[in-house]
């Protein structure tokens, strides 16, 4: 199987099983413990933010954070 053959499989899943791929492949990059916490805490954030339990910041709030 190809990697388009892949991507093409893996997009026509529920998004809930999409979800659950990409935080296992994400955390299958990570090193170290404190990398896969890292990791861990991010991919559930995006998960909530993908759910609609909470929404990102604007482009503008996000760079006023930054300061």
């Amino acid at each position: 199987m190809t990697s388009a053959h892949l991507t093409e499989a893996v997009l026509a899943l529920p998004e809930t099983e999409r979800l659950a791929l990409a935080r296992e492949i994400i955390a299958s990059l990570a090193t170290d413990e404190s990398q896969k916490t890292a990791i861990s805490e991010g991919v559930g954030r995006m998960e909530d933010i993908i759910k609609g339990q909470t929404t990102g910041l604007t482009e503008s709030q996000f760079r006023a954070a930054l300061r």
